[in-house]
């Protein structure tokens, strides 16, 4: 068993790659002051020694002091969190899926490495495709299911949300909307529990039919964003970066708040073995449970869809209902 609960961590931050995605959460961490120490890994030494000393000049205009260094895996032993931006991007026309089989060889080398190191903290993943990889990051490094956790639906919920805002010229903070299920192609809307403004989304829809059509092609819209700016600037960084942020901040100061992530379903949704997009209570010992939203039988269908997908990939790594040795 870990010994996570007796072994004192603070709040050091290990980031294993330095790519696009990585540097905007690096930036996003140092400007809202969320940790102390962020260590960053990545294979070209060279550009890491520069942004971290560019990144070190901003410290002095942050909320907050954080010390950045070029790190080594040595670093991990003491890490509260590793988090993981590291692998191939999406290219043009490539969906996140056709990433696995490059990006769980590359993550399989970074987890070994981390663990062989005593690391005893909370994982965080960013890699695409996200909810494989995580589920892969669980069982290569024997750690609770609780403390592997991947960003999930985090942009998505974001991009929907921000989208719906300006749809309804209202703050996107007064939205409360969560995209769900793989984060790619056959991602859901549940707008079974979606208000605007404390309106359940719910009952406008019985009032007014049509606004399904308007709905989903604002759920279009947001499902395929990042096709959109990856052909725009050739990859998507500042969203994540912040939803990574925001993840980190939440376990780092023990919010207790719910985020969409990427989290093992035990039986929730009716679905098990597998990591998915979905509202969590997340906090200091990661991921606190899984919230289990209401959705009509359309939403129903689509989760499971979308569950089976995943499912049927990992299962060509994994197996069906491998057995892990601390699924506590």
């Amino acid at each position: 068993m870990s010994n996570h609960t007796t072994r004192h961590l603070g709040n050091k931050i290990v980031l294993i790659g330095a790519g696009d995605v990585g540097i905007a959460y690096a930036f996003a961490l140092i400007n809202q002051g969320i940790c102390e120490e962020l260590a960053i890994i990545d294979i070209d030494q060279k550009k890491t020694t520069g942004n971290v000393m560019d990144l070190n000049h901003g410290v002095v205009w942050a909320s907050g002091p954080t010390n950045v260094t070029v790190g080594t895996y040595d670093d991990c032993t003491d890490a509260a969190m590793v988090v993981i931006c590291a692998g191939a991007a999406q290219k043009p026309g490539e969906t996140r899926l056709q990433l696995v089989d490059k990006n769980i060889t590359i993550l399989t080398s970074i987890i070994n490495e981390v663990m062989t190191h005593d690391f005893d903290g909370i994982f965080l993943i960013a890699s695409n495709p996200v909810d494989i990889l995580t589920y892969a990051t669980w069982k290569i490094s024997g750690l609770p299911k609780e403390r592997v956790i991947g960003s999930g639906t985090i942009l998505d919920s974001a991009r929907f949300r921000s989208m719906l805002g300006d749809m309804y010229d209202v703050a996107p903070t007064s939205i409360h909307a969560y995209i769900i299920g793989e984060h790619g192609d056959s991602e859901l809307p549940v707008l079974s529990s979606a208000t605007v403004g404390g309106v359940s989304m719910r009952k406008m829809l019985e009032k007014d039919p049509e606004l399904h059509g308007r709905l989903e092609k604002v759920f279009e819209e947001t499902r395929d964003a990042a096709y959109t700016i990856i052909n725009a600037k050739g990859s998507t960084s500042f969203g994540i970066g912040m939803g990574l942020a925001r993840i980190t901040r939440a376990i780092l100061h023990n919010h207790n708040v719910v985020l969409p992530v990427s989290a093992y379903l035990n039986g929730e949704y009716g679905e098990d073995d597998i990591y998915i997009g979905t509202p969590a209570l997340v906090n200091r010992s990661g991921i606190q449970r899984v919230i289990e939203l209401e959705m009509d039988q359309h939403e129903t269908d689509r989760m499971k869809a979308s569950a089976a997908q995943l499912r049927a990939i990992k299962d060509r790594f994994y197996g069906p209902h491998a057995d892990h040795q601390t699924t506590t």
